[in-house]
């Protein structure tokens, strides 16, 4: 789309809506304070690490989303599949990197999938109304945080009990396109001492045809999705001196999926359980804070194809079973040394698991009159594939009434297969007169080889995995106006990857196995002005462009290429809303995605394919009736347009939720 298209855009979203509320998709105030920069609550112009928030309010606003879409939203961030089919598998990708180079946490906790052949987080887990805030923070982070950290860090913070309030019922009621219906209900309250949060989550949709009918026959079936979720906080003070909150997550799902690109499948279908549960303490000991958490993931996944239905050359069976536990414990202090400085350090353990059993029964048409038939299975047991890593980590903090302000740090890691290996950080910043603050960034981050990996059928049989090792640079400023009315952020980025791992296949004996090799080369700019218009209204636009290439062997040369597939190169976004009245709230967004690139895998030899650029108009409306009920609409892709997100895969064309929140 053409910038004078976006403009006419904006400007016809600006002539209807106005301008948005100050409740925004970012906040960026000067004194928000964080806690995923530094580990421990610290304003926003103290630190020079580029963090964007998703409050609460905006939240609330975001109960016809789930979670891949609200992050698709975000600045630098494109979520592959999230308006696709409800089912369908998720990938973010964080200014470009590949999916499993961005850790998720929840409550400062990484969460892993060991199952899988990449460690990505699967984003149907944890509904939107479970979540308090979300804190996005860019840049390589395996300092605090370890492994995955290599183009940034997503912390979910979920809903906690308090305020005054002992018993606080809550119920959200949905219904949209696709026969879609949503119901979350649930209890909070708390006092002094002790406080509580208790959630369900019921979503159901029949959805749409996961693949593409390229031939257009309208034979291929929809794939439909339910997913119920519970979740429980508590929370338990002593005096000023502890605070103890012990959580449980639980989600399990099922569906139904297509077999590939362009291949409908009837009777392919999954299912899914999740377990996450643990206990995070906080100890406060004069100036001194200690933190202790301890979190269980436990995780199985089944796939089922009866394939005799499947409407292509192929048939058969085939079976998965993955199941993969977690450990992490973290125990981290942060102590004041002088008033301008203090340190943040610890030692955390991480130990993962996994047990996958596949088999299969295959036949198709090799060529006319020539059928190829056999079968398959590998089975990886949890009394081999397992791992542990140790690290020990620090940064100190910095910060003068000057406006100067540097944190830098390191992480030493050690893991149970390859040995050892080291990170740093250093990141100072400069506030100029309360209004610009300048930064800048280098920091390096791995990722430590997937059980998968290690451990698979496809293992490297000549040496042991190294970590995927990453270094980036940041610099930009950002503006907070006096008033508070203009507030803007820019932000460049250059990151290296090297070791990357990458699937082999042996030229000669056609071998297939897991090999250090490639070289990732990425840099890219962030745009992000926000215009405040007094208590009315508030207008944001964004623009974030990346680009990047990889080295990898070619015989024996070495080649370069673009490889950032399914990822635009750029994103432009504006929000505008208006607060009609005080009871009436709307909102209108544009999001324009630039053209990409993807593999088709339905020819022979696959190619490369480009895909058109589009642009997204979504608009949301919110009354408040009484104090207790909110009724709502939230319609995403007004104009019907139609687009591909995945080759060979379909994407929602207009659709809708519409319902009522109730809070007492």
């Amino acid at each position: 789309m053409s910038m004078t298209r976006r403009l006419l855009t904006l400007s016809a979203l600006l002539a209807a809506m106005y301008a948005q509320a100050q409740d925004s998709t970012q906040s960026k105030a000067m004194d928000e304070v964080v806690v995923t920069a530094t580990k421990y609550p610290k304003k926003t112009s103290e630190t020079g690490k580029v963090i964007t928030v998703i409050t609460r309010a905006q939240l609330d606003r975001s109960t016809g989303k789930d979670l891949s879409q609200l992050l698709n939203e975000q600045t630098g961030i494109s979520v592959n599949g999230a308006n696709s089919n409800p089912g369908k598998d998720k990938s973010i990708y964080l200014r470009g990197a590949k999916a499993d180079y961005t850790l998720i946490m929840i409550d400062g906790v990484p969460i892993y999938d060991a199952t899988g052949s990449s460690s990505n987080f699967d984003f149907r887990l944890l509904p939107v109304d479970n979540i308090e805030r979300i804190e996005i923070l860019k840049g390589s982070q395996s300092t605090l945080y370890g492994s995955d950290a290599i183009a940034g860090v997503i912390n979910i913070i979920t809903r906690q009990g308090g305020g005054n309030k002992l018993i606080s019922p809550f119920l959200t009621a949905t219904y949209g396109s696709y026969e879609t219906r949503k119901i979350n209900a649930g209890i909070s309250g708390g006092g002094d001492l002790a406080s509580y949060n208790v959630g369900y989550t019921h979503y159901k949709t029949d959805g749409i045809s996961e693949s593409t009918d390229k031939a257009n026959t309208s034979k291929f079936d929809k794939d439909g999705y339910e997913q119920n979720s519970f979740i429980a906080n508590f929370g338990f003070k002593v005096k000023n001196i502890a605070k103890i909150t012990p959580y449980l997550r639980y989600s399990k799902y099922n569906g139904r999926l297509d077999s590939d690109a362009f291949a409908d499948d009837k009777d392919y279908t999954y299912n899914l359980k999740n377990l996450q549960t643990g206990i995070r303490n906080e100890f406060t000991l004069g100036q001194v804070k200690l933190n202790l958490l301890y979190n269980y993931t436990l995780t199985e996944r089944n796939y089922f194809n009866d394939s005799l239905m499947k409407e292509s050359p192929y048939d058969g069976y085939s079976t998965g079973y993955y199941k993969g536990k977690e450990h992490f414990i973290d125990a981290y202090v942060h102590v004041p040394i002088l008033s301008s400085l203090s340190f943040t350090g610890g030692v955390d353990y991480r130990n993962g698991v996994t047990d996958v059993t596949t088999a299969g029964i295959y036949k198709f048409d090799l060529m006319p009159g020539v059928i190829a038939k056999g079968s398959y299975g590998s089975t990886i047991n949890s009394d081999s594939a397992k791992q542990n890593q140790v690290g020990v980590y620090g940064a100190f903090a910095f910060t003068d009434k000057s406006g100067f302000n540097i944190e830098a740090g390191g992480r030493f890691n050690h893991h149970s297969v390859y040995g050892n290996n080291g990170v740093f950080n250093v990141n100072p910043s400069f506030l100029l007169n309360r209004q610009f603050k300048i930064f800048a960034n280098v920091s390096t981050a791995y990722k430590v080889p997937t059980l998968y990996q290690l451990y698979s059928e496809y293992q490297n049989p000549f040496t042991a995995l190294d970590p995927e090792k990453a270094i980036t640079y940041e610099g930009g400023v950002q503006y907070f106006s006096t008033n508070n009315l203009v507030n803007a952020r820019v932000a460049v980025f250059k990151r290296d990857v090297k070791d990357a791992i990458v699937f082999y296949t042996d030229p000669n004996t056609f071998a297939n196995y897991y090999i250090n090799q490639d070289k990732q080369k990425d840099w890219g700019f962030e745009i992000e002005p926000t215009f405040n218009f007094r208590n009315k209204g508030q207008l944001i636009l964004s623009y974030a462009y990346v680009d990047g290439k990889v080295t990898t062997k070619n015989g024996a040369k070495d080649t370069s290429y673009f490889n950032l597939l399914r990822r635009p190169k750029s994103i432009f976004g504006a929000t505008v809303n208006y607060h009609i009245t005080r009871a009436l709230f709307a909102s209108a967004g544009v999001q324009s995605f630039g053209k990409r690139s993807d593999i088709d895998f339905s020819t022979f030899p696959s190619s490369i394919t480009n895909l058109k650029a589009y642009t997204l108009v979504n608009f949301y409306a919110e009354y408040q009736l009484i104090k207790a009920l909110k009724l709502f609409i939230d319609v995403k892709n007004i104009t019907n347009t139609s687009y591909v997100e995945v080759l060979g895969y379909n994407a929602l064309g207009r659709n809708f939720n519409a319902g009522l929140t109730v809070r007492l």
